[in-house]
């Protein structure tokens, strides 16, 4: 009995020792912090020279709105150049289809007549060859003159000359085929050069559509103008910075010793010390491998030359309201809400 006393009276001094310390220590577990933004720097792709800014430092800018113009003169010149030069190879291949079709179309009427030709020389010599062989005959049998059997075999002779020189003239005529393989050729590379200046038009078009300079696809605020109209950019020369007024979150230092209660996936909540008594909802979104030592900026409750792990909080709720730089408290809600949270 008198055990079970004693173990009740220590549980109960254990108790008042955890008020007391935890009234010490000023409330719940809570860590100082400043609220941060990812700051995205818009960067030029080309040289030139600023012609326009559009936005200044803190106005409020819309997805993809055009931030900054540069000089599009030299780009656009190029451009006009491209499109005369493709406008020339169009009529070269237009030219060169005209001469295939031409050529194709008079070969084929050539060997057609040439054949034709051959033909009714054949049928001469065919004809000639068939009176001879009668001329013969009337011969042997005393009708025919002799005369008149010369004059047959003459125009036997010179059918078949004529033939053999229309024969001769028909291989000519077709072996010339190669002239529409030629004319082919010609073309296909009229047309190549046609494509290949096609595509480095689009390229050009592509450049002269990064002479302007837009921002991110989601709406944000000009935080600060780093180039002026008229002054030279070159590719990688920053333009402006931006942040996202919804992406936002608290840096924080943890100690050691309170690394195992900041996991990532922690619910926190957030009070800035220009609003004392609003607090804004939160969630531990990373934590670092490694310990560090507490930067001298970041003041802490933890000795400053104790090490810790840099945390990030993310703001759920009423980040547009806070303003980058602002210093607040984050503090650790109980395990119950990690508990709620992991409950699908």
């Amino acid at each position: 009995m008198s055990r079970r006393i004693a173990a009740i009276a220590l549980a109960v001094v254990a108790v008042i020792a955890g008020l007391v310390l935890w009234q010490r220590s000023g409330g719940p577990r809570h860590y100082t912090g400043f609220v941060e933004g990812e700051e995205r720097v818009l960067r030029s792709e080309v040289s030139a020279r600023v012609q326009e800014m559009l936005y200044g430092e803190g106005d409020a800018i819309p997805a993809n709105a055009v931030v900054a113009r540069l000089d599009p003169s030299e780009i656009r010149a190029r451009i006009a150049t491209k499109e005369r030069e493709i406008a020339m190879l169009e009529r070269q291949e237009q030219q060169a289809a005209d001469q295939l079709a031409l050529t194709a179309k008079t070969w084929q009427q050539q060997v057609a007549a040439q054949r034709a030709e051959l033909e009714r020389n054949r049928a001469t010599k065919r004809l000639a060859e068939r009176t001879l062989e009668r001329q013969q005959r009337l011969a042997k049998e005393g009708v025919a003159a002799e005369q008149a059997l010369d004059d047959t075999v003459a125009k036997r002779d010179e059918s078949s000359s004529a033939t053999e020189a229309a024969r001769k003239v028909l291989a000519r005529t077709e072996a010339e085929e190669g002239e529409i393989g030629v004319a082919e050729r010609a073309l296909e590379v009229a047309r190549e050069r046609h494509a290949l200046a096609g595509a480095q038009l689009e390229e050009l078009r592509v450049v002269e559509a990064r002479h302007e300079i837009r921002a991110p696809s989601v709406a944000t605020v000009m935080q600060t103008q780093l180039i002026w109209p008229g002054e030279l950019v070159q590719p990688g020369t920053p333009v402006a910075s931006v942040l996202d007024p919804a992406d936002k979150y608290v840096q924080i230092y943890v100690p050691v010793s309170d690394v195992t209660q900041v996991a990532v996936g922690r619910r926190v909540e957030i009070e800035l010390d220009g609003a004392q008594g609003t607090r804004f909802p939160g969630e531990v979104s990373f934590v670092a491998d490694r310990a560090t030592f507490t930067p001298e900026k970041i003041e802490t409750r933890a000795d400053r030359m104790g090490q810790v792990y840099r945390a990030k909080v993310r703001i759920l709720e009423g980040a547009e309201r806070m303003p980058a730089g602002t210093e607040g408290n984050v503090y650790l809600l109980g395990d119950e809400h990690v508990a709620a949270r992991a409950t699908p």
